[in-house]
């Protein structure tokens, strides 16, 4: 009987094996499997690892577990995302993606993945009008309110365009309800959102002050756009994320236009010492552009800058302090928090650029070089002096996106919040080195 029934057992291996190599031999094509004969219907899966090793000047007071600390080295993981999305029928698209992101020696151990999308969408008319639903990075106002994870030609995306990150949303994402499609050159989105509860978020404080925070009320409809027009090949809009570079890939010269509103987002004490709410209204124009300056060598070029208007009530000011290694600090009165923070997000003014030159292919063996830098330059109405960030470093690609590393420097500015002042004063930068190992299945 046990004789039988391990044959019986191989048999079956043997013939599971063999229909599965057939059908993936039929099936599989192009990293996607394929659902017809003609790969328009598709299932794709896709793997992101990005890992960081710095070293950081503190800001001033900071501590790490209560021993302060001036600088400070460590190793994290900065992104690590398993994407899983397709046509599954001629109309219907359905996209989803896990991920986590900023796990370093500070964060709670065994945390897991968490969702970051989920969403369906049916196509209406073809490649014009596709309505969409579920937890998505479908935002408006720039071209990296959601940017392309594995494609960024830094060290990072210019997160300040994920204007409500982690503060009513799910790390950009939010519950919404989009239209999206392409209209001859002009590709464009339309979005309505719910926003989720400020009481959620990390550092909520229902401390009422005289500077502009986001409201605990019961949020309204949130309702954001961009119009971009694509003057050269047009890109694909299969999913919100937009690609840092081609790499010299294509040829894209795009402008664009974008805005987020949201009424009585905003709240803060007024001077006769009630509460008053004010609306969330931002304001962006920005220009892409990314070519091969030389087909034959593959050199290229890549360069993107924005304006855009921020609007979130009188003196609002909040930190950005990615993956940051400090957790405390003993200097209250040091604007940035403790750390690698700094005032990224304000009501205000602010111009970005970034640009990046891809050398020719096989520069070092098989592997080239692009180095870039960019500049985040706001005038603020929190800061008496206006804040500018910079960074500046070099890609070794050593297979385009799939394997690379990156050396970044950034300098960011360090202010204070000073007795009888309403605005913070500059008193000095600080910067620090990071060197990252992306790898990319795509």
């Amino acid at each position: 009987m046990k004789k039988q029934m391990l044959l019986r057992f191989s048999l079956l291996v043997c013939m599971c094996s063999v229909f599965s190599s057939v059908a993936v031999s039929q099936t599989l094509k192009d990293g996607k499997v394929w659902l017809n004969e003609d790969g328009s219907n598709y299932f794709k899966f896709t793997l992101l690892s990005q890992v960081w090793i710095r070293n950081t000047d503190m800001n001033p007071g900071s501590t790490i577990g209560g021993y302060a600390k001036n600088n400070y080295t460590d190793i994290g993981i900065r992104r690590a995302r398993l994407q899983a999305f397709g046509q599954i029928t001629d109309r219907v698209f359905l996209y989803t993606q896990i991920g986590m992101n900023n796990f370093n020696f500070q964060s709670d151990r065994k945390a897991g993945f968490f969702i970051h999308d989920v969403l369906g969408e049916y196509e209406l008319v073809r490649k014009k009008l596709s309505l969409g639903a579920g937890l998505t990075a479908w935002n408006g106002l720039t071209r990296y309110a959601a940017p392309a994870a594995g494609s960024i030609m830094g060290l990072d995306a210019p997160l300040f365009e994920q204007t409500t990150n982690d503060v009513n949303d799910q790390f950009l994402r939010k519950l919404s309800v989009y239209a999206k499609g392409k209209l001859c050159k002009l590709d464009y989105r339309l979005v309505m959102s719910s926003p989720m509860a400020v009481q959620k978020s990390n550092n909520y404080s229902p401390v009422l002050g005289t500077n502009s925070t986001f409201s605990a009320m019961p949020a309204k409809m949130m309702w954001q756009g961009y119009l971009m027009w694509q003057f050269l090949d047009e890109e694909a809009n299969t999913t919100p994320y937009a690609t840092g570079t081609y790499l010299g890939a294509k040829r894209v010269f795009n402008i664009g236009a974008g805005f987020q509103y949201q009424p009585d987002a905003m709240w803060h004490r007024g001077t006769a010492g009630d509460t008053v709410t004010t609306n969330m209204r931002h304001f962006a124009v920005d220009v892409y552009y990314d070519a091969p300056v030389n087909r034959a060598t593959g050199s290229a070029i890549s360069a993107y800058a924005t304006y855009i208007n921020f609007d979130h009530g009188p003196g609002y000011i909040r930190n950005q302090a990615t993956m940051n290694p400090a957790n405390g600090t003993i200097q209250p009165a040091i604007l940035n928090g403790s750390g690698n923070g700094y005032p990224s997000y304000g009501t205000g003014n602010l111009l970005y650029g970034q640009v990046g030159y891809k050398f020719k292919n096989n520069l070092i063996g098989k592997t080239t070089l692009m180095p870039y830098a960019s500049l985040q330059y706001a005038h603020y109405d929190r800061l008496a002096k206006d804040m500018q960030y910079w960074d500046a470093g070099v890609n070794w690609l050593l297979k385009g996106h799939t394997s690379k590393l990156t050396l970044s420097y950034h300098n960011r500015p360090v202010y204070e919040t000073q007795a009888g002042n309403a605005k913070a004063a500059l008193i000095s930068h600080k910067g620090g080195v990071t060197l990252q190992y992306q790898v990319f299945l795509n």
